[in-house]
């Protein structure tokens, strides 16, 4: 299979299931909400390392928040167990010290809820209103007043789905990795948390030298390994490449975005093939094979 003359190999992607917050911040501009968001998403690329995986999801126009303001979604993904920690750390250090934020709930349906408890911070001085339909806590700041919803709902979700782009050089495939990475940023309910969207140093699954490793290089998809390791995963001609990692709300979401991400990367010059990452199943459950969601 070919899209625009770059070869798809005929692979699948694998991916694991993750829990995930969606939070919608706003404030007075959309600068403002952005940057909010950009802290509050902050160290938060790779489970591997990082407490949690988090990213921007989209920006939302004032008609689509509940106060009416500029705003932008962010998703925080993690074990169960990790994610109201990781919710409650981010909100309270990111973005209740920003400033003109709020904060409500992205996932009001969800049945399982998580409770965020910034009131106390108040001092005794908070109070409840209601905003936008929403059961809010104000709670008076330097500024004026900081406002926040304090359940959030939670889902289960799809972490991992991934996809790489090769090319003739480092440029190339870097172009194409951006331009993946730009359009998947129009499609909601996904994020790709690594810097930029882009993933410079892939990984595999623990390490074949160093055993107290979690996670290593993952040689076989190293160019300048190619001629050292014999089952190089590197076609000839190729001298970079670069992952996109993506989560999102559901299987379908992620599907879609890596269906966007690929079409995007084969359009720029130089991108020479397109494959995916897995590991025979031992890192999760979800099989996002290249051919079947193109």
């Amino acid at each position: 299979m070919e899209i625009n003359g770059v070869p798809i190999e005929d692979t699948y992607a694998e991916a694991f299931p993750t829990w995930i917050a969606r939070i919608i911040i706003t404030a007075v501009t959309g600068d403002w909400a952005v940057r909010a968001a950009t802290e509050a998403t902050g160290f938060a690329t790779s489970a591997i390392g990082c407490p949690c995986e988090a990213g921007i999801e989209s920006t939302l126009s004032p008609d689509e928040t509940p106060d009416g303001r500029p705003g932008v979604a962010i998703l925080i993904c993690a074990s169960k167990k990790k994610l109201k920690e990781q919710v409650v750390e981010r909100l309270a250090e990111c973005v209740l010290t920003a400033p003109t934020t709020a904060v409500f709930d992205g996932l009001p349906s969800a049945g399982e809820k998580i409770a965020v408890k910034l009131h106390f911070f108040g001092d005794g001085y908070e109070y409840q209103k209601e905003v936008g339909g929403r059961k809010c806590w104000v709670i008076p700041i330097m500024e004026g007043e900081y406002i926040g919803e304090e359940e959030f709902g939670i889902i289960k979700g799809v972490a991992g789905g991934n996809f790489f782009v090769m090319g003739e050089n480092q440029m190339a495939a870097l172009m194409g990795a951006q331009a993946a990475s730009d359009a998947i940023a129009n499609v909601c309910g996904v994020i790709t948390s690594f810097p930029g969207g882009i993933v410079a140093s892939g990984s595999k699954v623990g390490s074949n030298k160093y055993k107290f490793m979690p996670a290593s290089t993952n040689e076989k998809y190293c160019p300048t390994l190619r001629e050292k390791v014999a089952d190089s995963k590197v076609p000839a001609g190729i001298r970079a490449l670069y992952e996109i990692v993506i989560d999102g709300l559901d299987e379908k979401v992620v599907g879609e975005a890596m269906k966007t991400g690929i079409k995007a990367a084969c359009t720029v010059p130089g991108v020479k093939f397109i494959s995916a990452g897995n590991f025979g199943g031992s890192l999760g459950p979800y099989k996002f094979e290249l051919k079947k969601i193109l």
